[in-house]
């Protein structure tokens, strides 16, 4: 499925990061990952910082003695974990339940089985009373120097001894874990620091630019030769294909879906009216290939195409809110502008000339692309809306759908990397203030506006000369940094600015 040469020439030097210290090379299934909504910080870190704490307790055998165990957060997570299903993720991971694998529906069913019963079954083996509102604990009026979303697990066992994990969100999915015994967080380990010695290394969009000019070739075949370190070729293909195909399932389900979504904001799902409108109801279709396959063969105008990839994004956004399973891209609140920038790239090739397999190496070749932008702004800023705001979420987003359309559609590298630049600098200063802590208003819409930035800032890119522009990719991922530094605290996922001030609403845990 692809014509990449092998690698050649020794191994350099590893990467740093501005957001979370010095780490190895990041993957692009580190950077794209399949969990469930609503936050890929709030939800699905805590949920696998959880998962974490569990195989510790198992490797130091002590999971069959505990008899309390408590989840307390700080922070960001502290002051819009409810909203965010924070608490109930953390019990999913004590629970033992796979973020990738587990029954969604479980999501919102453990609560108040947990609640008949008084107990959790940690690690699924060890029942310990349980109580949620005394064992899960929102403490807004801390904040841990390291990260503001941090987190400390507490399990005792019948001695009387205490077992603590100290961790932290860093967004994305990623967590690291404080590595003093002090469970203060001072130093962290950081747990997706690869050792890993790349030949071709990437820390900025200038390593981009550079190794390509000196391979002569695209910015997903660059991609391809790093990833050649973990996985085999068709191991790549395999895995990317899931991420696609896991997007392409989210966006089904949230065209397929009416009703209002959970939380207490009585926010109304408005993606499956818009699929109604421009091709019926999607309930009707047997599966995600089916509906793709009817899309991709429905002649759609110029507002057709419009409303077409504000509902996709729309569908994966509400999905998300309801607990859906969905892909970080870079992270859940996101993750609609990836796939809605992708299945209108699909959806706009001729039907008849081309064949599955094309469309699965363009999928392929598009989803290389975006991570290697995601991961080149994690390492020069950030994708925490809680240090960034969520310039640092849908715009970043927005960049490596921006990026990967223009390569799709036959931009140089230079295109690529232009239009990355400009989905940016039209996101700088975005701030994150979602209503009650709930991942809904304003989130859910701003993953459709990340999509249409993004398509309008590849067709400027492929318009333009980059020799000619006078911001580069690394001046806005350097600037975008210095704007979350200077931000207010209350516009970084604190819900204690901008709309979330506006708006009163109480929050209804799941």
């Amino acid at each position: 499925m692809n014509n990449v040469p092998a690698d050649t020439g020794a191994p350099a030097s590893t990467e740093a990061s501005t957001d979370g210290d010095p780490v190895g090379p990041i993957s692009v299934f580190d950077m794209l990952k399949i969990g469930v909504g609503p936050s890929s910080s709030h939800t699905l870190g805590p949920w696998r910082a959880a998962l974490h704490f569990v195989d510790r307790l198992r490797h130091e055998a002590v999971l069959d003695d505990v008899v309390a165990i408590e989840v307390r957060f700080f922070g960001s997570l502290a002051k819009t974990g409810r909203g965010h299903g924070s608490g109930i993720a953390a019990m999913m991971g004590l629970a033992g339940h796979d973020p990738v694998t587990c029954d969604v529906d479980i999501v919102q069913h453990l609560g108040p089985q947990v609640l008949e019963a008084g107990e959790l079954l940690v690690g699924a083996t060890a029942a310990v009373p349980f109580v949620r509102e005394r064992d899960v604990v929102f403490d807004a009026g801390t904040t841990l120097s390291v990260h503001p979303n941090g987190m400390r697990f507490t399990a005792v066992d019948s001695r009387g001894t205490a077992t603590q994990q100290t961790s932290f969100s860093i967004g994305g999915g990623f967590v690291e874990h404080a590595s003093s015994s002090s469970g203060h967080g001072s130093e962290l380990a950081h747990e997706f620091a690869d050792p890993t010695r790349l030949n071709h290394p990437i820390v900025d969009a200038a390593d981009v630019s550079r190794w390509c000019s000196e391979r002569g070739c695209g910015i997903a075949d660059i991609v391809r030769i790093n990833e050649r370190t973990w996985r085999t070729d068709e191991q790549i293909d395999a895995d990317l294909l899931e991420i696609r195909n896991a997007m392409r399932d989210c966006v089904w389900r949230g065209v397929s879906t009416q009703g209002t979504l959970p939380g207490g904001l009585g926010v109304a799902r408005r993606a499956a009216t818009l699929h109604d409108s421009l091709l019926g109801d999607a309930t009707r279709f047997t599966d995600s290939t089916d509906w793709f396959e009817t899309l991709r063969r429905s002649p759609l105008g110029f507002d057709d195409t419009v409303q077409l990839v504000s509902c996709l994004a729309l569908a994966v956004n509400e999905e998300n809110a309801a607990f859906g399973r969905v892909v970080t891209a870079p992270t859940n609140g996101a993750a609609g502008v990836l796939p809605a920038v992708l299945f209108h790239h699909l959806a706009s090739l001729d039907s008849d000339e081309w064949t599955t397999d094309e469309l699965d190496a363009e999928s392929i070749r598009f989803l290389l692309v975006a991570a290697e932008i995601g991961s080149i702004f994690k390492k020069g800023a950030t994708i925490s809306a809680a240090m960034g705001g969520c310039q640092a979420e849908i715009g970043v987003s927005s960049a490596m759908a921006a990026a990967a359309l223009t390569e799709c559609r036959g931009g140089t590298v230079e295109q690529s990397l232009m239009a990355a630049e400009i989905a940016m600098e039209h996101h700088l200063g975005l701030t994150c203030d979602p209503i009650g802590g709930l991942v809904q208003v304003p989130c859910i819409e701003r993953n459709a506006m990340g999509a249409m930035k993004a398509i309008s800032a590849s067709h400027l890119a492929r318009a333009s000369d980059p020799a000619l522009a006078r911001v580069s990719l690394d001046d806005v991922i350097e600037t975008m940094w210095a704007t979350a530094q200077d931000m207010h605290a209350n516009y970084k996922e604190t819900a204690e600015g901008g709309l979330a001030t506006r708006i009163p609403v109480s929050v209804v845990e799941c």
